[in-house]
């Protein structure tokens, strides 16, 4: 049996729920909708004016915002980008998803890849190629190289260009990259990210005229911090810079000036994507998401404090603080969504896959963690609210958290059980994590303690020293 038919054995297996979304639509004649999903890569919750921010200019990303729909307290999959984008394909949380941290693997060429995304996973974009969609993935990979069962086109997308590993995604002038399987040499030549957006409107272009699905993944604004001259112009001058001294990353004269003016890149891509969009009479029903893999990271000499980019949380990438896994999360669709919502549902990264189920009426595959976030998006139906949300983290000594009810309790040092320790905050009282009450809530750490257990299963790619 191939990996295709396996996996289709054991979506089909699922089916047989009512029908919503577009399979209820087209009785209606209604056109499927597009779906662009933008995920940037290490960019804070605080790093967009939406959001709060105070020096980047970013008003593309804003005006989808106002167009639509901001979330509050909208996770990531995790604090780290693979398992954060595996939870996000899957619908799973990392207690359960298959890939739950980042690890490398050296191709035969010795190039440098990532542990790739087992066949038998259901991924979203086969579940949307099951109605029919296009499907393609542009920016970057991070769950398996060429010709391994982890690489997109063995995904569920029919075209992918960028990076495939994380190593390379470090470098905006790269060696190379990929185009679906063929390796594509650039020599250090070329901004890597204007490549991909380029290739992004080739794409809309080219499939205008039937439903898509695009899963963007912009390197921007992770280390190096690097940009062109002509973007840096607008924020030259405007920072009191410390240079960043060449050492894992990149030297960079000006810092904060190049991370702005990222940012701002960034920006000006989401504005070409509209552009477009509008351009090819398909604004209206195409829903468009924006996010971020996880929080802000603190490499190649940017100062997330000097831009408060975690909003004004604690922490940062590779924390399970909140700034470590709040992010970003913007939605807009004209066709369905009303202009300039907030919402305050509580919502993560494995929920994408559901939703997209509840929008082209398709059953959710047997062992997702997400809930469909669609009625909160169109303001139609009934909610479901996550009972709790789970976290872990095999860096750092091992880190484990869980949220129920904006209780959140948070265990360190896991795989040193006589030196493990917890931290207990009420996030309704103490968004910024500032209070540790695990000494006043004892039964609170007791039940919290309890989702923790239940809801972690083992891995053996993924084990915690205990479980070895």
């Amino acid at each position: 049996m191939t990996h295709w038919l396996k996996r289709t054995v054991y979506c089909s297996a699922s089916i047989g729920m009512g029908v919503s979304g577009i399979m209820a639509q087209d009785q209606g004649n209604e056109q499927a909708p597009n779906v662009i999903y933008i995920m940037a890569d290490d960019l804070g919750i605080g790093d967009l004016g939406c959001y709060g921010q105070r020096f980047i200019k970013t008003p593309a990303i804003d005006k989808l915002a106002a167009n639509g729909i901001r979330f509050a307290q909208h996770y990531s999959g995790s604090t780290v980008s693979a398992p954060s984008r595996c939870s996000l394909m899957t619908g799973k949380h990392t207690g359960h998803s298959f890939i739950r941290g980042n690890k490398g693997v050296v191709s035969e060429e010795g190039d440098s890849f990532d542990y790739p995304l087992a066949a038998n996973e259901i991924t979203v974009g086969e579940i949307m190629k099951r109605k029919h969609y296009v499907t393609a993935c542009i920016g970057k990979w991070g769950m398996g190289g060429p010709h391994t069962e982890g690489h997109p086109n063995s995904q569920g997308f029919d075209y992918f260009f960028g990076y495939l590993g994380q190593a390379n995604a470090h470098r905006y002038y790269p060696r190379f990259l990929f185009e679906n399987q063929t390796k594509v040499n650039l020599n250090k030549q070329v901004y890597s990210h204007d490549l991909i957006m380029g290739k992004v409107l080739d794409f809309i272009r080219e499939n205008a005229g039937k439903p898509f699905f695009l899963y963007l993944t912009p390197t921007i604004p992770h280390a190096d911090l690097i940009v062109p001259d002509d973007e840096l112009g607008e924020y030259d001058g405007m920072f009191d810079e410390k240079p960043f001294p060449q050492g894992g990353y990149t030297a960079q004269p000006k810092p904060r000036a190049t991370f702005a003016a990222m940012v701002s890149r960034l920006d000006r891509g989401v504005q070409q994507i509209m552009n477009l969009l509008e351009s090819k009479g398909i604004a209206e029903n195409t829903i468009v998401i924006f996010t971020s893999d996880n929080g802000t990271h603190i490499e190649g000499g940017h100062n997330p404090f000097a831009f408060n980019s975690s909003g004004g949380f604690r922490g940062h990438k590779r924390d399970l603080y909140e700034g470590g896994i709040r992010t970003p999360f913007i939605v807009s669709w004209p066709k369905k969504i009303s202009k300039g919502l907030v919402s305050y549902h509580v919502s993560a990264f494995w929920d994408f896959l559901p939703t997209m189920c509840d929008l082209i009426g398709e059953q959710v595959p047997l062992g997702v963690d997400g809930l469909s976030y669609l009625p909160e998006l169109t303001k139609s139906g009934e909610q479901k609210k996550h009972d709790y949300l789970y976290w872990e983290f095999h860096e750092e000594g091992g880190k484990q958290a869980v949220i129920k009810d904006n209780w959140k309790l948070i265990t360190f040092n896991v795989n040193n059980p006589g030196k493990a320790y917890m931290e207990l905050y009420n996030l309704n009282a103490d968004p910024s994590e500032q209070l540790n009450a695990v000494t006043q809530y004892p039964e609170k750490v007791r039940e919290l303690k309890t989702h923790i257990e239940s809801a972690h299963s083992r891995s053996p790619l993924f084990p915690f020293k205990s479980e070895m």
